[in-house]
């Protein structure tokens, strides 16, 4: 999501007249089994250490792995709630490094996604973003970074998760996205927006006020470009990018940097930015400069296929449309010169509104781009875990991590659609909390 739709939602936000939306059709999650300990038999694990085992068994103690072994080989503990998945394959929980989680719709007949979400009062649309949640843990994503709401929606709802009064994933948020001034002056202005700074002072007190609020990451609006607007006209300044990246380091803060276009991820990049996104036409130096810093690319290539193939939900025209894929056609080349070039990507979906549950549709792009599909799953789990600088803790299933892990039926290695289309089961935190391996009974 970017700048565009971010400056009419706070616009909105501050003024709002409240109006009543459906209740949420999200279903409960399995209650938590009240065992401490839980023995899981896999008939395969990819545990994002690099190893294959076959005929696993991976023995969970509270929210975290005790152990990784050979299932006829170990013992299972006497204490331990046993889970028979041995008709799939295990996976690490994946992390999405791109979501938009209170941004909810409820398909009402006559409405549009932005207008509803902008008219909604902001602590509704929190309680109703838990349909969001649920469909992401059900596509298999227990992480998200989540990169930018209003309210600090995204805070609270982080810390519901965290204390166990809500569902979804673990969440790491960033409050409000830094952005400069678009609109013009005004006799009797409104209150300043969250988020707003402009020059290298108030983006170093905007930073500050996010970090204050709790945010764990820093978002800045490099470029123009959100929704079905595909321009990337730089908007902030190297030094006003560097400001705020130096700011939210000495708090042991990291930054993403929004950047349609190649001039604000050029300077994001000289900037120390932890992560460029969606950013195109990227050019060789930059590119290398990117490797050689280890700086992160999350391109979010299927979000533009969202808004296209959702085209008469948002009310955009087939010359929208056709902007948005052409838009997508350099995204993907751009990672593929990415990939050659050395760069470290993670899966970001950009997921709003109805596409969470197509969270995981990115890495069948990634594969389109050259990757296999081993490599594409490592930017949703070793590569996530590493831009979160969790790499100690998420992304992989070993002894100390949490237990985040999920089954899929087929073998992703093989076949990236095994991940994208064929979940059966998750476990978040020792939890499980989607279950489509065993049927009820009637």
């Amino acid at each position: 999501m970017g700048i565009r739709a971010w400056c009419v939602l706070v616009a909105t936000a501050l003024g709002a007249a409240p109006s009543l939306s459906a209740v949420s059709t999200a279903q409960p999650s399995p209650a938590p089994s009240t065992a401490r300990v839980k023995a899981i038999h896999f008939e395969k694990l990819i545990d994002g250490k690099g190893h294959t085992l076959t005929d696993a068994l991976v023995v969970v103690e509270g929210d975290r792995v005790r152990s990784v072994c050979s299932y006829t080989a170990a013992k299972v503990p006497d204490d331990a709630e046993r889970i028979d998945l041995a008709r799939f394959t295990g996976i690490p929980g994946l992390i999405d490094a791109h979501t938009h989680m209170t941004y909810y719709w409820d398909r009402t007949p006559g409405t549009r996604p932005w207008a509803e979400l902008n008219a909604r009062p902001p602590m509704q649309t929190m309680f109703l973003a838990q349909e969001n949640a649920r469909r992401t843990l059900e596509a298999g994503v227990t992480t998200v970074r989540d990169l930018g709401s209003f309210q600090y929606m995204d805070i609270a709802m982080r810390d519901l998760i965290n204390r166990g009064a809500m569902t979804g994933p673990r969440m790491f948020v960033a409050g409000y996205g830094l952005f400069p001034t678009y609109t013009p002056y005004q006799d009797a202005p409104l209150p300043p927006a969250g988020g707003l700074a402009d020059g290298v002072e108030q983006v170093m007190r905007a930073t500050r006020q996010q970090i204050a609020a709790g945010a764990d990451v820093v978002k800045i609006y490099g470029s123009t470009g959100s929704a079905d607007d595909v321009t990337g006209y730089q908007t902030y300044t190297f030094e006003e990018m560097k400001a705020a990246v130096d700011i939210a380091r000495q708090r042991g803060k990291r930054v993403a940097i929004h950047s349609y276009g190649p001039d604000g991820a050029r300077d994001a990049v000289r900037a120390g930015a932890t992560s460029v996104e969606h950013a195109i036409d990227l050019d060789d130096a930059t590119l290398r400069e990117m490797a050689r810093r280890g700086v992160y690319y999350v391109p979010t290539v299927d979000h533009n296929r969202y808004y296209a193939e959702n085209r008469e939900a948002f009310g955009y025209s087939d010359s929208v449309a056709a902007r948005l894929d052409a838009y997508r056609a350099r995204n993907l080349e751009t990672v593929r010169r990415a990939i050659k070039a050395g760069v470290r990507i993670a899966m970001g979906s950009d997921a709003v509104f109805t596409m969470f549950g197509e969270n995981t549709r990115e890495l069948g792009w990634f594969v389109k781009a050259g990757m296999t599909p081993a490599q594409a799953l490592a930017t949703a789990t070793t590569n996530g875990a590493a831009l979160l600088g969790m790499e100690k803790e998420l992304g992989a299933v070993a002894p100390g991590y949490y237990a985040d892990l999920v089954a899929v039926e087929g073998d992703p290695t093989a076949d990236i659609r095994a991940v994208i289309e064929r979940v059966r089961w998750v476990m978040k935190g020792g939890n499980v909390v989607v279950d489509r391996a065993h049927p009820k009974a009637p």
